[in-house]
């Protein structure tokens, strides 16, 4: 799997742009923001992106509206206005954002579909979430639900809707539920190889354009690895 996450955006890797929004395919290995590795973000990414698109040699406003964990792919979304983030800032708090997600596993889930209900705490010593099926210390409720899409030569394709929005939340479910995410080896996945990203895909984000006020339905097709090309 010979791919450079750090690589500059093209133009393929947009999802959508307007003067407001623009939205990126993630590469599994991209980190979102900066954190304490000093590692190139995404942002950094997508302001270069801009900055040449567009010929602008000064300073370019990009907005970080969510994020994804490192290791997952898929659709993401930065604001281009101070204005267009805080309102989408607050979208997200009330809830406003529908996400989809697909995840591929090498168990079956007992029910084709259903909903889990969790209460999960996270432990940032080890920037790990645990999962349990009652309210403990410091735990906070989480919910999302599943559906199975299909199966291919021991693998199974899960599409997530969460709705809650806590750190590692999916992740965590799904291996409590005793369908962890491939190549998870934090939550119990299995390995298929050592590269630094996991089977997890944002797929779909939709919600209402918060200048337009336009139905938006964003749609991100998977990473080019064959585990995923067996079911789509």
């Amino acid at each position: 799997m010979t791919y450079d996450p750090n690589a500059p955006l093209k133009q393929s890797d947009i999802l959508y742009e307007d003067n407001h929004l623009i939205a990126v395919n993630k590469k599994p290995g991209q980190i979102s923001q900066g954190d304490q590795s000093g590692d190139t973000t995404l942002m950094d990414l997508v302001t270069d992106f801009l900055r040449k698109k567009y010929n602008k040699p000064g300073n370019i406003f990009c907005g970080l509206i969510h994020r994804l964990d490192r290791p997952v792919s898929g659709v993401i979304l930065f604001a281009k206005t101070s204005k267009a983030l805080e309102r989408c800032n607050k979208m997200f708090q009330n809830k406003q954002f529908q996400k989809t997600y697909w995840a591929l596993t090498d168990k079956q889930p007992r029910e084709e579909e259903g909903t889990y209900s969790n209460w999960l705490r996270k432990d940032h010593d080890t920037n790990k979430t645990k999962c349990f099926n009652k309210e403990v210390r410091h735990s906070k409720s989480a919910s999302l639900d599943y559906k199975l899409i299909g199966g291919f030569a021991g693998k199974y394709l899960l599409e997530i809707s969460p709705k809650t929005g806590r750190s590692h939340q999916i992740r965590s479910q799904l291996s409590y539920h005793q369908t962890p995410i491939l190549n998870d080896i934090k939550y119990r996945g299995t390995e298929v190889h050592r590269e630094r990203f996991i089977y997890l895909h944002s797929r779909e984000l939709s919600f209402i354009h918060p200048i337009k006020k336009e139905n938006i339905r964003i749609t991100a097709i998977t990473p080019p690895f064959q585990i995923w090309n067996n079911f789509v």
